[in-house]
């Protein structure tokens, strides 16, 4: 199983470090289930972010938290203890292998999914529609991988 995060700068990791708020740590473990893969081939790639503005590809947050596991029927991902805050997850069904979704006529040709199974109409659900709170326990999500064709 491949898991890539990507690092966090310096400050970051101080700034991210866990803090306590009445005794208890800042922090907590958020857990994604992916359900629903129509096959095994292929990986899924996921990104978790706190910025409205980089959902649903991470891309302009270097603090996002990218994974790339292997696709089976079911998937746990892990993005391990981040600080409490408001999130939101997207996930791809690589079936390819090629790194990114692939696209025919605008329209998604692989699965997808984001975090409280946002809907999707002409295009991706707003950050806040797929949004989730992490607070000092653990987060446990199940996103539901979706398919055009």
């Amino acid at each position: 199983m491949q898991d890539r995060r990507r690092p966090l700068g310096a400050l970051s990791i101080l700034l991210a470090a866990p803090m306590l708020v009445g005794g208890i740590p800042a922090e907590g473990d958020v857990v994604a289930t992916v359900t629903n893969l129509r096959s095994s081939k292929g990986q899924v790639l996921a990104c978790m972010t706190a910025q409205p503005t980089a959902f649903p590809g991470c891309d302009d947050d270097p603090s996002a938290r990218t994974i790339i596991v292997p696709a089976h029927a079911r998937v746990e991902l892990d993005f391990g203890a981040v600080p409490r805050g408001r999130y939101a997850i997207s996930i791809v069904h690589d079936e390819n292998g090629n790194g990114k979704l692939d696209k025919r006529l605008m329209m998604p040709r692989e699965g997808y999914g984001f975090s409280n199974d946002a809907p999707v109409r002409m295009g991706p659900p707003s950050f806040s529609n797929a949004a989730f709170d992490v607070t000092e326990s653990q987060e446990r999500l199940s996103i539901r991988m979706r398919y055009m064709f």
